[in-house]
């Protein structure tokens, strides 16, 4: 088999730079050890005065001197042992000091013996003694030089560990990006266009004295395509891109932040024209204040120097700078302004005709069944962003392969889209029969609300398989999008829509499950937002009673500002309760009236699990479902009668 050199698996760099690690400590324990032991028998120093006293009588067995300094100003070192056999040590400042030793001991033979058998050594000073001191430093040095080539000689990751303040901004390499790859955003990117025009044209716009954005800001949710927007723009003007993300800045170092903010614009700068392209600019930017601790942190000094460096640039200075956010709420004004981030481009998720696009861009490398549209998919697909539609044809090409087909089928779409919104789905959770009824007909009800009031959602698929932690579920679909209004009968309906399954479990089984746990929740959230921030209670009036608020500091909301009394709170408590009773028994008069239609759709559900759109409306129009002629709707379920409730709503028949 070949080797690929890039797959070869390369010796850890960890375990060279402990090895060295535990040289370097085991040698420094041991100079520590033998400095200490040394210092166990160090030598008593004696004054002058108590040298010639022991000297005198008789305590000294050994003298050595060792001349020091020049001849101009020499000095000595006098050292031996005692007759008890302990070291001593004393300096002769000058030749007189000497001499008077010297009268001391001048009883000293020829051979160097004295009278009282004093061995007397005179060691001419070494001439290596500046060698002596430097080759101590010489060797430090040369040990820290060492350790710093083989930090270099490393992989990135230790590299950085002595390049703290070295911008981590990255030269993007490989393919390029153009606006031929984004789809879904046409006004943004007809936004960009001018920026894209002054990379290549500089000198039309420099002429007319124009001044070009020094700074757009692309805000939007995750997984929108700010990213490959920014990438994109590099990719038409054709200039070198650079990326780095907010986090990158941040370090446990003070001043690190600093030091790379001004790096990266060094290197900009130095490349331009070119994008400099900083992600998740929340991370860095966020609103300047007193944090939890009431001091100064790192993140707002480098802050501080990422306004210097926007406000230090040129008027054409070629370097643009795109930062993408989902947080624009939390930055700091100062980062806002004119002359810094001159633009604000909200990159939202697409209408179903940006999702053809974007489904058009992931496909091109897929194998898919000629007779599936695009607009289908779009159609099923509402609220998903530009990832997710990637992700939903990656799911459909790895579940096209599990089954080793040659192409992707409607059918594998569908599954994915299941998967992306709620899972894999769990067809090894067992049910008992009671449970599998329950579930058939708690999902039965929200089909039949679907079905028949006129501003619901249309029923695109029910379901009894489990995904996640839902025993089945509605996908319910508006039949035009409102991505931005909604009536307050819309919500009505909608919350109608979302208690149909508890009530046809009521009416039923005459009993209740937890099954209508999340709907309850989305209902009375509902219901909630509509008295206190829509304005929608004829009592209480066109008023907001309640507003996010937050702490900027901690990067989130964390409470709503309830800015009225308790008895306005005890009316909201009621207003409430009134939508969603009004709403609860208008679910169970359209069931009510409705039951033969329950009935017949949750039989189906037991029977098969899955039912489509189309399969919902061959039930309603002709109550039989073709392709199970079998499965007839069964009695075994006596249904209650239940009183007809009055509604102003309309009902489909």
């Amino acid at each position: 088999m070949p080797t690929n050199k890039n797959s070869q698996i390369k010796k850890p760099f960890s375990n060279r730079t402990s090895h060295l690690l535990f040289i370097s400590l085991l040698v420094t324990i041991l100079l520590i050890i033998v400095f200490n032991f040394g210092n166990l028998n160090a030598p008593i120093e004696l004054n002058n005065s108590q040298f010639e006293a022991v000297l005198a009588g008789e305590g000294v067995a050994t003298v050595e001197v060792t001349p020091l300094g020049d001849t101009n100003y020499r000095g000595y070192k006098v050292s031996g042992t005692l007759v008890d056999e302990r070291t001593y040590i004393t300096y002769l400042a000058n030749d007189t000091e000497f001499d008077n030793m010297f009268v001391i001991i001048s009883g000293f033979n020829s051979d160097g013996i004295s009278a009282n058998d004093v061995i007397y050594t005179y060691i001419p000073a070494p001439a290596y003694s500046f060698i002596n001191i430097i080759f101590p430093i010489l060797l430090i040095g040369g040990i820290v030089i060492f350790f710093i080539f083989m930090m270099r000689g490393g992989n990135n990751a230790n590299k950085q560990a002595f390049d703290f303040g070295k911008s981590r901004a990255k030269l993007s390499k490989g393919q390029k990006t153009t606006f031929d790859d984004v789809a879904g955003a046409e006004e943004e990117k007809q936004e960009l266009q001018e920026i894209i025009d002054f990379l290549k044209n500089p000198k039309k716009y420099i002429e007319l004295g124009a001044r070009i954005p020094k700074g757009v800001l692309l805000v939007g949710p995750p997984g929108t395509g700010k990213t490959l927007i920014a990438r994109a723009v590099a990719g038409e003007a054709n200039v070198p891109f650079y990326f780095v993300s907010g986090s990158d800045f941040l370090e446990m170092f003070v001043g690190v932040g600093a030091s790379r903010v001004r790096d990266m614009f060094k290197t900009a700068k130095q490349n331009a024209p070119c994008i400099l392209f900083i992600d998740e600019i929340d991370a860095v930017g966020r609103q300047r204040g007193t944090g939890l601790g009431g001091g100064h942190d790192e993140r707002e000094q480098t802050l501080n120097q990422l306004l210097v460096e926007l406000d230090g640039f040129g008027h054409n200075s070629g370097v643009i700078v795109l930062a993408a956010t989902n947080r624009v709420d939390i930055l700091d004004p100062a980062l806002m302004r004119p002359g810094r981030f001159d633009r604000q481009i909200f990159v939202g998720t697409p209408d179903i005709k940006g999702r053809v696009e974007i489904l058009k861009v992931h496909s091109r490398k897929k194998k898919i069944n000629p007779k599936i549209t695009f607009e289908e998919i779009a159609r099923r697909t509402p609220g998903f962003t530009g990832a997710d539609l990637e992700n939903l044809m990656n799911e459909a090409a790895l579940l096209a392969a599990r089954e080793n087909k040659k192409q992707i089928e409607l059918a594998h779409i569908d599954e994915a889209v299941d998967r992306v919104m709620m899972g894999p789905a769990k067809k090894s959770r067992v049910f008992s029969k009671k449970e599998r009824e329950f579930i058939a007909f708690h999902e039965a009800g929200h089909a039949v609300i679907g079905i028949k009031l006129t501003h619901a959602n249309i029923v695109h698929k029910v379901t009894i398989i489990p995904r996640g932690q839902a025993g089945g579920y509605n996908l319910m679909l508006p039949e035009e999008e409102h991505a931005f209004l909604q009536t307050k009968k819309d919500l009505l309906e909608m919350i109608t829509g979302l208690l149909g399954g508890r009530v046809a479990e009521e009416i039923t089984f005459n009993e209740i499950s937890t099954g209508a746990h999340n709907d309850l929740l989305r209902a009375t959230t509902i219901a909630r937002s509509m008295i206190t921030e829509y304005g929608m209670s004829e009592n209480l009036g066109p008023v907001t009673y309640e507003q996010n608020t937050g702490a900027v500091f901690l990067g989130r909301d964390y409470g709503k500002d309830k800015n009225f009394s308790e008895a306005i709170a005890t009316e909201i408590d009621k207003e409430v309760r009134g939508i969603i009773h009004e709403s609860y028994e208008l679910a169970r008069k359209v069931i009510t009236e409705n039951l033969d239609l329950l009935k017949k759709i949750s039989h189906y559900l037991l029977e098969v699990e899955t039912l489509t759109r189309e399969d919902i409306d061959e039930i309603v129009a002709t109550g039989k479902l073709g392709r199970f002629d079998d499965v007839l709707a069964s009695d075994a379920i006596k249904m209650p009668e239940m009183p007809k409730v009055e509604g102003d709503h309309e009902v489909k028949h």
